[in-house]
């Protein structure tokens, strides 16, 4: 049986995770490589502060999860990271929730780890990276026939439809 323990803003911070090492004018980016700029991002993401090793965990679940999503590794490479993770359900007025505990890793790590999951179950497949060879951005698609390829049509679509204008013309004018 699936459970699914992830809402809305587990898939923000998830989506966010993975696209936290963006390329910026040809030069990636690592936006939790500074100790600075990584609580910066936690705290725009609420989910307060890090320990180094903290830190260090949602570094790798990232890269893990990265790799996962890119189909480079299954997902047993993310065994490591569900060590001391666990979900208690409780009942409410509105139903069954669920309490999630962490021993030693990052909350974040951990709910990001259950968002890919929820996405997992609920909808295969919509969670790719961009089809931009030269993007590592990904994105999660929620159009009905499944069909988005790029992480921003306006970026990245308009530079590989631009791309292939171009190869076509070339290759019809001769050049």
């Amino acid at each position: 049986m699936d459970i699914v323990a992830a809402g809305p803003g587990d898939e923000a911070l998830l989506l966010d995770l993975l696209n936290s090492t963006p390329v910026i004018d040809g030069v990636a980016r690592d936006e939790l490589e500074d100790p600075v700029t990584a609580q910066a991002w936690l705290d725009s993401h609420n989910v307060g502060t890090a320990n180094e090793q903290q830190l260090q965990d949602l570094i790798d679940i990232r890269t893990a999860l990265q790799d996962v999503v890119r189909g480079d590794r299954t997902p047993q490479a993310l065994a490591p990271f569900l060590s001391g993770v666990g979900l208690s359900p409780a009942l409410s007025d509105e139903g069954l929730t669920w309490s999630l505990t962490t021993r030693g890793t990052s909350p974040a790590a951990a709910r990001a780890l259950l968002a890919w999951d929820a996405l997992r179950i609920a909808s295969p497949g919509r969670l790719r990276p961009c089809a931009n060879d030269e993007c590592r951005l990904f994105l999660i698609d929620r159009s009905k026939p499944n069909t988005a390829r790029w992480c921003s049509m306006a970026i990245c679509g308009n530079r590989m439809k631009a791309r292939r204008h171009y190869q076509r013309t070339k290759t019809t004018t001769g050049d």
